[in-house]
């Protein structure tokens, strides 16, 4: 990664109307929000998931990538055992398999954000409580850390090393985008949901992931 950028993380809060969320959305995001723990052989690295379906995850490939466990919570503390995770061939992104249903899932808008529209970033910044941030969509730009995303969406909407692959909503609560970097100004970079939906429907859009063994 470009040492100008550097993986996501937004000021903890527990007020149910930080990032424009009522209380019912806000209800609702922590039921759809998961912290994530990847447990390496050196490293722990840690990120956000959202459910998409009863027992689907995404998240970024970079919360996942050399993993010998994951681990996954809910805001109310509550283990999620994993079945399986696959990462996307291109994108930064990946799935994440549940053993058991997840609580809630989001809508996905049809069309991407414009520059002007308020936004909500879900998350849980440092591995800590979810966290709620708001901001506006600025304006595209060519994915800068070269994932053959094509366009990417810039925001101002504020994140932290954590909360990769949170999942960003339009004012309705619709899901429409996932959170995968920031800038070192503090601009966050957002894939839009068009490529989310693109690589979820292609056959081949997500391979198996290996689990790392470590070396002893």
């Amino acid at each position: 990664m470009p040492e100008n950028y550097v993986p996501p993380v937004a000021e903890t809060t527990d007020s149910a109307k930080q990032g424009k969320l009522t209380a019912y959305g806000f209800s609702e995001a922590q039921r759809m929000a998961v912290r994530v723990r990847n447990v390496g052989c050196t490293t722990v690295t840690r990120g956000t998931g959202f459910a998409i379906d009863e027992r689907t995850l995404i998240t970024n490939r970079h919360v996942v990538d050399g993993t010998t466990t994951l681990q996954l919570s809910t805001y109310d503390g509550r283990d999620v055992d994993v079945t399986n995770s696959s990462v996307a061939a291109f994108a930064d992104l990946a799935l994440v398999r549940t053993k058991e249903d997840l609580d809630a899932f989001p809508i996905l808008a049809e069309n991407d954000p414009q520059p002007g529209d308020q936004l909500t970033i879900v998350g849980y910044p440092n591995g800590g409580a979810l966290t709620v941030t708001s901001g506006e969509a600025l304006y595209y730009q060519q994915d800068p850390l070269e994932e053959n995303l094509g366009e990417v969406l810039v925001s101002d909407a504020e994140v932290e090393r954590g909360s990769s692959g949170s999942a960003v909503l339009d004012s309705e609560g619709r899901l429409v985008g996932v959170v995968y970097a920031k800038s070192n100004t503090g601009h966050s970079f957002i894939i839009p949901v068009s490529s989310l939906l693109t690589i979820l429907a292609g056959a081949e859009g997500f391979n198996a992931q290996k689990t790392t063994t470590c070396n002893r």
